[in-house]
């Protein structure tokens, strides 16, 4: 018999939890952060008492305790449950904000910002792309420059997620020459002189999920919070990109299966010209297609994140899955709109979020086109 990992006692107890708490505490006021354009705050502490904040996070740091295969079942069941995935990428930004200054070690930082966020009691984002450097990080502007016991610095960040509500920002800076071996990390607080939301900006989707400008003017940062060693930080920064990548491909294919069963449930209670839609065997040939792809980029999918949990090296893997995920969905969500006809392009209907919530997936997290690219490197086709 088959031991799946993904389904011992511990993760389906897991998986439900999550679901459970979605239905209860998200689902029901998700239009109504969609009109606010963001979170409120306290569903961060809600989440951590709940249990469901800190997996993947070690308990000796704060966390929950868990590995890759843990946030993976969390975030299925999240987003199969009904939970957007704008509302999960602001909701759990610390995933993508925190792993840098646990990974550096820093007791001191660790408990001065990871246990506080991962508390649930501050809001923290990941400042890394700016108006000019989106996918190649290594081309970053904004400046660190040491002045005594703190750091000057002056640029700006866009697209950062939460970035509007963030109590501190883990910012990626160049306190050295060019390329990547000039980049160093630090967290800057919000109340810091000269650091300020230039705007909040307006997307497609994703509508409950602040997003921002940040700028940084003559910003005097302690240099006690610099994250790791001084121009080490692409490194840092490069450890997180694929843990990210698979949660991205969860967000994918997890988002396909809930418009799937939506469109399913449609299906069978629409009648049109006297039958169920789903009598009608084109209907079902596309019911079959939507799930064939998003069976094969959960499998490959959940087989990358249990190799980076084992601690093998899935770099470019987690490039695949992340694009044959996006893929599935673009699919599977366009198909869910068409055959809810009418109403699948309706704000009141579900699948029509979905629509426009997935189109960043395939963008953020670094585009697929870099992906392809960065997938032929490392497996050595770009020679």
């Amino acid at each position: 018999m088959y031991d799946d990992p993904f389904e011992t006692t511990e993760r389906t107890a897991l998986r439900q939890a999550t679901a459970q708490f979605v239905r209860r505490e998200i689902t029901p006021h998700l239009d109504d952060w969609e009109r606010a354009g963001e979170i409120p705050r306290d569903l961060h502490r809600r989440t951590a008492k709940a249990g469901l904040y800190g997996v993947g996070f070690a308990e000796e740091h704060g966390g929950d305790g868990g590995d890759t295969v843990d946030t993976v079942v969390t975030t299925e069941a999240f987003l199969e449950a009904g939970g957007s995935s704008g509302c999960h990428a602001a909701l759990f930004t610390h995933g993508i904000a925190l792993p840098h200054i646990i990974a550096a070690g820093d007791t001191t930082l660790i408990d001065r910002f990871a246990r506080p966020a991962l508390a649930g009691d501050v809001v923290c984002s990941l400042g890394i792309t700016e108006p000019d450097a989106g996918s190649d990080v290594a081309a970053l502007r904004t400046t660190a420059v040491r002045d005594g016991d703190d750091y000057i610095v002056n640029g700006a960040k866009m697209f950062i997620t939460s970035g509007t509500r963030a109590d501190f920002v883990t910012t990626a800076v160049r306190t050295g020459g060019p390329g990547a071996s000039g980049i160093s990390l630090l967290v800057i607080e919000k109340d810091t002189p000269g650091f300020a939301v230039s705007r909040r900006l307006d997307k497609m989707g994703w509508l409950c999920s602040d997003t921002a400008e940040l700028s940084f003017t003559d910003c005097r940062v302690p240099a006690r919070n610099l994250i790791g060693a001084e121009n080490g930080g692409f490194a840092l920064i490069a450890q997180v990109f694929v843990p990210e990548r698979i949660i991205a491909a969860v967000h994918a294919y997890s988002v396909a299966q809930r418009c799937l069963d939506l469109t399913l449930a449609h299906a069978r209670a629409r009648e049109t010209f006297g039958r169920p839609l789903i009598a009608r065997q084109v209907v079902r040939h596309k019911l079959v297609q939507m799930r064939q792809r998003i069976e094969l980029a959960r499998a490959y999918t959940r087989l990358v994140a249990a190799r980076h949990a084992a601690g093998a090296p899935v770099a470019g893997e987690a490039c695949l899955a992340k694009n044959a995920a996006v893929d599935a969905c673009k699919y599977v969500v366009d198909e869910a709109v068409q055959l809810h006809g009418g109403m699948g392009y309706m704000r009141e209907t579900e699948v029509e979020r979905h629509y426009r919530d997935t189109r960043i997936l395939g963008i953020g997290g670094g585009a697929s086109e870099v992906m392809t690219d960065l997938a032929a490197k490392i497996f050595g086709y770009d020679h």
